[in-house]
């Protein structure tokens, strides 16, 4: 079964010990926009899911779930 984002997201958050603020201040977006796609409520565009990918060396693959590796 396929993951969605925001479980995809959440285990992401998960492994790497990462908290929403955190993980926000990197990719350059406020908290309430990663408790957003946490919910389940928004997903990040484009932009947003290239600066994910850059900041934490992740292939963007990995967020789309296409890929189970980062």
């Amino acid at each position: 079964m396929e993951n969605s984002f925001s479980e995809i997201l959440k285990d992401f958050l998960i492994e790497n010990n990462l908290m929403q603020v955190e993980f926000a201040k990197k990719i350059g977006v406020k908290q309430s926009q990663v408790s957003e796609w946490l919910k389940g409520k928004a997903k990040p565009g484009y932009d947003i899911l290239k600066s994910m990918a850059l900041a934490f060396n992740v292939s963007a693959d990995y967020f789309l779930g296409i890929t189970d590796n980062y």
